[in-house]
């Protein structure tokens, strides 16, 4: 900081002073004067100035950068660095203060460097002073020549593009301190592509023509050269930059052919493809909108041409049906433009945008064809047989072959119509409008050889019949009346005011007369010439005790022609009333009137249907008992599983069973005989468990021991039948037990006369059987 405050006091002294720093090898800084006149005394201070060192210079090493001195004057002191670079790139001498750089400095990689100075005793080590920080900064010379961020660079510019449309912006960096003139300096040329590029100072690349066309080329290569302004003369950087041009719309398409010939049969659909047209468009896809078109000839109207956009085809269709009885042949000119494109950058007009197109077209055998797309007719209702109206269709191929007709089922199921082989229909039945006041038939018309036999085609047409109105209905109530009155209403008293209705069309005019048929009732009827009439009270006082219900014929006329006159019964029932004229009881319609048809055959429907459910249950329950008694003659074939599984203590338990018994039952004893079975025993299923016994006194036979010897007398002694076996299984468990199986299949049955070969016969469910009881031929010559 005194360094900066003496600069900005005296510039010459300060000249000085660098002199005797970089030449004296013990320079003493004099007190500036403006320091002298403040202190009194001399401030003991570190002498030397900021140092400054060149990179990579040539002189051999080591390189002189400056002195550090201390207003300290003592024998004994020495001066010592420290820092990261110290002792491998910078040293001291500890006497003089010299600083020495043993290193060449590259100042790219280390710009400057920080150290600290100390001056210390020598023999102890001790500061002398306090220690002071001072930086050496490395001066940079034009040693780097510049390099490209990027050794490849991409570029796009639309194509036909105006001259000095930029393109990219390139760049070098030149490795050299930017603050010295000239050092990081870049200069930019262009080595390939001259042409149709240039380049500026500040590396942007820009067009110098505008014919860049990209159907031409489509893509440029361009060498850039980087140089530094001043030093470096030898050296350069390069890259590549590689342009594509973007495509514009600027082409018209041209056909691939000069003439489309196309072969389509005369019955194909309007307005399905019978061929396509192909151009070329040297733009790329997103570019091509071709648009075709019909621009001679008369057949605009029967021909469209549609562009296919995935593809640039143009899809001719046709609009009309065509005939090859009319005309074989169709000639006509196309055009393919573009309406998109920019005629601004257009290259050429194409001479080939117009084709000519012929489509041929062939005949094929094609249905017949009616007349009228649809047939309407009326007939009046009621009318049976007439002529109702005729179709006609034609063979409309050169054979011109006879046609039949035929009504399809399915549009006339109750059979009303019949058609003749001329085409005329007729009704087989008479017609109620009332019922079905149009009927739409379905007439298809099939081509007949010589023989009259169907050929295979044929066609249909829709036929309407509408059904006219005739007066055949007469007019009847608007609404079902149920009428009620006190059977002490006063003369004139409104009973129920009625109106009709006709089935038959009802004109605008229409006028119905209302009347009673018997003037012998306590009611009469006014006409209020508006379609309705009122039904009052005629005497008044009605007696409930000889009528509860009055029957009332109203005879309702309409104004036709002829005029028809319907009777319609009004029903009116007498009721209780109070003295307000209200009603208290009233008698049921149903029970007066009587029960209707419709109930009627609701209750025999529900009669019937439980009278028939009745009679299944008792069948079902029939058969069931016959099956039974058919099981029961013939019984079945069952196995038996007794299964006893209780553990004991077998020969030390002695608190449920006598186990000497059963062993002594097994060596001896009679054995009664066992009544005979039939040959096929019915056999049930048990599961029994052995029941609980106290303690015994041992020493006679128990009712365990005489049970097993009961079922082993039934097993060997069954001469009636064949045998089953009874598997009892005693889980009586025990250390040294003497009582061993007591099952009856290991009993001995040397005595009994029954073979027991016919088992095999059986089958395979008593195989284990017949193994069981088969005897063995070496215990027989035993025997």
């Amino acid at each position: 900081m005194q360094v900066l405050v003496l600069l900005l006091a005296s510039v010459g002294t300060c000249l000085d002073l660098l002199v005797v720093a970089a030449t004296d090898p013990s320079p003493v800084r004099p007190d500036p004067p403006s320091v002298l006149h403040t202190h009194q005394r001399q401030k003991r201070d570190w002498i030397w100035n900021q140092m400054h060192i060149d990179e990579e210079k040539n002189t051999s090493l080591p390189h002189y950068v400056g002195k550090i001195k201390s207003s300290v004057n003592r024998k004994n002191a020495k001066y010592v660095l420290k820092g990261e670079s110290v002792g491998k790139v910078f040293r001291v001498r500890e006497d003089t203060g010299d600083v020495y750089a043993f290193e060449r400095l590259d100042r790219e990689k280390i710009p400057e460097y920080h150290l600290t100075a100390l001056v210390v005793d020598k023999n102890t080590n001790n500061s002398l002073e306090s220690p002071s920080s001072f930086t050496i900064k490395v001066h940079d010379v034009n040693d780097n020549w510049p390099v490209f961020t990027h050794r490849l660079f991409n570029a796009s510019v639309p194509e036909m593009s105006a001259v000095g449309t930029s393109v990219i912006r390139v760049t070098a960096v030149d490795a050299d301190d930017p603050t010295v003139a000239d050092h990081a300096s870049v200069m930019y040329q262009i080595l390939k592509g001259e042409e149709y590029f240039a380049i500026d100072g500040s590396g942007l690349i820009f067009t110098t023509t505008k014919t860049l066309d990209r159907e031409m080329q489509a893509k440029y290569e361009i060498v850039v050269e980087a140089r530094d302004a001043q030093g470096l003369r030898g050296e350069s950087g390069t890259a590549t930059v590689l342009v594509t041009l973007q495509d514009i719309n600027d082409n018209f398409p041209i056909f691939t052919q000069a003439k489309y010939t196309f072969a389509v049969p005369e019955d194909i659909r309007v307005g399905s493809s019978l061929g396509s047209l192909f151009v070329e468009d040297p733009d790329e896809p997103q570019n091509r909108m071709t648009k075709y078109s019909i621009v001679q000839g008369e057949y605009r109207d029967t021909f469209t041409i549609e562009t296919d956009p995935n593809h640039n085809e143009g899809i001719i269709k046709p609009m009309k049906p065509l005939n090859y009885e009319d005309i074989q042949q169709y000639v006509f000119t196309i055009e393919a433009t573009d309406p998109t494109i920019n005629l601004h950058y257009l290259s050429s007009i194409s001479v080939r945008k117009t084709a000519r197109v012929i489509i041929n077209v062939t005949d094929v055998d094609e249905p017949p064809t009616f007349k009228q797309p649809f047939y309407h007719f009326q007939l009046r209702e009621n009318q049976k047989k007439p002529l109702i109206g005729s179709v006609l269709a034609i063979d409309p191929d050169a054979a011109r072959r006879s046609i039949g007709y035929s009504i399809r089922k399915t549009s006339d199921k109750g059979q009303f119509f019949r058609i003749t082989k001329q085409g005329n229909i007729y009704n087989e039945k008479e017609l109620d409008r009332e019922i079905y006041p149009w009927y739409n038939l379905t007439v298809e018309a099939k081509e007949l050889d010589s023989s009259g036999y169907p050929t295979g085609k044929e066609s249909i047409v829709q036929v309407h019949i509408e059904i006219l109105d005739e007066n055949d209905n007469p007019p009847e109530f608007a609404q079902p009346y149920e009428p009620r009155v006190c059977e002490n209403a006063p003369q004139g008293k409104l009973v129920v005011q009625i109106s009709a209705i006709d089935k038959d069309i009802t004109p605008r005019d229409v006028k119905f007369k209302f009347s009673l048929s018997t003037e012998d009732s306590n009611f009469t009827l006014t006409d209020n010439h508006d379609n309705t009439a009122n039904i009052t009270v005629k005497y008044g006082q009605f007696d409930r005790e000889s009528a509860k219900v009055h029957h009332l014929p109203v005879l309702i006329s309409d104004n036709g022609r002829p005029s028809l006159t319907g009777t319609n019964t009004l029903v009116v029932t007498i009721c209780k009333c109070n003295e307000h004229g209200e009603f208290t009881y009233c008698e049921e319609m149903a029970g007066q009137a009587g029960v209707s048809i419709q109930a009627l055959v609701a209750i025999f429907l529900c009669i019937l249907t439980i009278t028939v459910i009745t009679l299944l249950i008792f069948l079902r329950r029939r058969l069931r008992k016959q099956a039974r008694a058919h099981g029961k003659s013939v019984p079945e074939i069952h196995e038996q599983l007794v299964t006893y599984d209780e553990e004991g203590g077998g020969e030390m338990d002695t608190t449920s069973y006598d186990v000497s018994v059963l062993n002594s039952v097994r060596h001896g004893g009679a054995k009664p005989p066992r009544p005979a079975l039939d040959a096929r025993p019915s056999v049930y299923m048990q599961v029994q468990k052995p029941p609980r016994h106290a303690p015994a006194v041992h020493g006679g036979p128990g009712e365990m021991a005489a049970m097993i010897e009961v079922k082993k007398d039934e097993a060997d002694h069954d001469g009636g039948g064949p045998p089953y076996d009874t598997l009892h299984i005693y889980g009586y468990e025990g250390a040294e037990s003497i009582a061993e199986s007591l099952s009856s299949l290991g009993t001995d049955s040397s005595d009994s006369d029954i073979d027991y070969d016919f088992l095999n016969d059986w089958g395979p469910r008593f195989k284990m059987l017949a193994e069981l009881y088969r005897s063995d031929p070496q215990d027989e010559l035993m025997y």
